[in-house]
C-alpha cells in the first residue's frame, strides 16, 4: 500500500507538470496567433501604391452599358445594341479629358487590362497619369453579348493567323519589317510560348459582316460621349474606322483621336506574301467605301454615294517597304469635320501596318485633315509589332501616346 500510495503521489506530481506545461505551450501559442492576426489586420504601410494613392482613396472602378434597345427575335424580346464599358479612375484625376479606349478585332478591352506575362496594361498606365479610362467590348461581342440570332453569323482567327502577323512575324516573314520583331514576351509568340497561350486564350468570336460592326459599334461609342462628355479615343486596329466615324459625327465630343495602327489602307485591303513584291490587292472591290470607313462620313462637296469619290493608285513608286497607296483622284473632296480633330497615327517598327499606315496619312492629308504620324522606332521604341500594348515595353509605348496628347492644346 505503502509503493503504490508512493507511485501514485508520483504520478500525481507528473501530471501537474505535465498539465502546467501544456497550459503554458497553448498560452504561448495564443500570443502567437494573436500576433499573426495583428500583422495580418495591420494598416499597410505608409507609402503610396498603385491602387491606393498616398492621401486618397483607392482606384475607383466600375462599369455599365451604353445603347442597346428592345427587339422582338422570334418567340423573346432581347436586348441588341448595347455596349459594354469599363471604368477606372484614380483618386485624383489630373488630366482635363477622359481616355476612351476601343480594341481591335477578335479581341475585347482584355487588352487594354494587362499584358499576357502577367503586367499591367495601358489601362493602369494611364489612370496612374490622372486620366479617367473607359474600355469598351464592341456591340455583340465578349462582355457587350454575343448572340447569333441578333447579329447573324461570327467568324473567330486561328494560331496560325494571329502567329503570322501579330506575334511571330519575324518567323514567317510575309513582309520587309517582320524581321525586326523582337518585343513578344518569351521570344516569338507561337504556340507553347506561355504569353502568347494567354493571349490566345483572350480571342473571341467576332461579327463577320464588316460594315454592320461600323454601324453597331459607332453609335453606341457615341451614347458613350453623349454620357461622359468630351473625351480622347484611343483606338487600335479595327477600332480606327469607329475612331474617323465618331470623330466625323461628333468633332465637338472627340478631343483627340489616338489612332494606332488603324484599319487600311484606304479603299482597298492587301494581301501579304512575302519576297521582293510581297504584297497584292485583295480583290477588286472596295473594301472601305469611303477610303477609311464602311459608312458615309462628311465630304465637301457633298458624297452621295461611294462611286461619288474617284480613286487613283499613286504613280510614284512607293518607299522601300511601303505599298503604293490608292488615293482620292480629281476631284478631291475634303474631310472638314475630321480636319477639327487632331489625330495621330501611331506605328510600331515591325507590324504589317508599317506598310500602309502611310497611306491612310496621305489620304486623310489630301483631305484637308493632316494627322501626325507618331512612329515608335524614331521615338526609340524599337521591335514592337501590332499588339503593342502587350508587349515588352507596353508601358514605354503608353507613355508616348500620353506625351502627345499632352501636348495638345487644352
Amino acid at each position: 500500500m505503502v509503493a503504490t500510495r508512493g507511485i501514485s503521489r508520483h504520478g500525481a506530481r507528473a501530471g501537474q507538470v505535465v498539465r502546467k506545461r501544456s497550459s503554458r505551450h497553448r498560452a504561448r501559442l495564443a500570443a502567437a496567433l494573436v500576433a499573426s492576426l495583428a500583422a495580418l489586420l495591420a494598416p499597410a504601410p505608409s507609402s503610396a501604391t498603385e491602387d491606393a494613392p498616398a492621401g486618397g482613396p483607392p482606384t475607383v472602378a466600375g462599369y455599365f452599358y451604353v445603347g442597346g434597345r428592345y427587339e422582338r427575335v422570334a418567340d423573346k424580346t432581347v436586348m441588341v445594341g448595347q455596349m459594354f464599358v469599363q471604368s477606372r479612375r484614380p483618386a485624383t484625376v489630373t488630366q482635363p479629358w477622359p481616355v476612351v479606349m476601343v480594341h481591335g478585332i477578335s479581341q475585347t478591352g482584355v487588352n487594354f487590362l494587362g499584358t499576357p506575362d502577367g503586367r499591367p496594361g495601358w489601362a493602369q498606365r494611364f489612370v496612374e497619369k490622372g486620366f479617367a479610362v473607359y474600355i469598351v467590348d464592341q456591340v455583340g461581342r465578349g462582355r457587350s453579348g454575343t448572340n447569333p440570332e441578333v447579329y447573324g453569323p461570327y467568324a473567330r482567327f486561328s494560331t496560325r493567323a494571329l502567329e503570322e502577323t501579330y506575334t511571330a512575324q519575324e518567323l514567317y516573314d510575309l513582309f520587309p519589317q517582320a524581321k525586326l520583331h523582337t518585343q513578344w514576351p518569351g521570344g516569338p509568340g507561337v504556340q507553347g510560348n506561355a504569353a502568347f497561350d494567354q493571349f490566345f486564350a483572350s480571342q473571341v468570336p467576332y461579327l463577320a459582316g464588316a460594315q454592320q460592326t461600323e454601324e453597331l459599334v459607332d453609335p453606341a461609342l457615341i451614347a458613350l460621349l453623349d454620357k461622359i462628355g468630351p473625351a480622347v479615343l484611343v483606338t487600335h486596329g479595327q477600332a480606327g474606322l469607329f475612331g474617323w466615324a465618331v470623330s466625323d459625327a461628333r468633332p465637338d465630343l472627340v478631343k483627340a483621336h489616338v489612332a494606332v495602327e488603324p484599319n487600311g489602307p484606304p479603299f482597298f485591303d492587301v494581301r501579304l506574301r512575302g519576297g521582293k513584291d510581297f504584297y497584292e490587292k485583295s480583290g477588286d472591290g472596295r473594301a472601305r467605301a469611303y477610303g477609311i470607313t464602311r459608312v458615309p462620313l462628311t465630304f465637301d462637296p457633298p458624297v452621295k454615294s461611294p462611286e461619288d469619290l474617284v480613286v487613283m493608285q499613286a504613280k510614284a513608286p512607293a518607299a522601300e517597304g511601303r505599298i503604293r497607296c490608292w488615293l482620292q483622284g480629281e476631284p478631291v473632296r475634303s474631310l472638314p469635320n475630321l480636319a477639327r480633330v487632331p489625330a495621330v497615327i501611331v506605328t510600331a517598327e515591325a507590324s504589317f501596318r508599317t506598310a500602309v499606315d502611310d497611306c491612310t496619312t496621305a489620304f486623310l492629308a489630301q483631305a484637308g485633315a493632316r494627322p501626325d504620324s507618331l512612329k515608335l522606332a524614331e521615338a526609340g521604341l524599337r521591335g514592337n509589332g501590332h499588339m503593342m500594348m502587350l508587349e515588352k515595353n507596353s508601358d514605354a509605348v503608353a507613355d508616348a501616346l500620353i506625351g502627345w496628347i499632352a501636348a495638345r492644346p487644352r
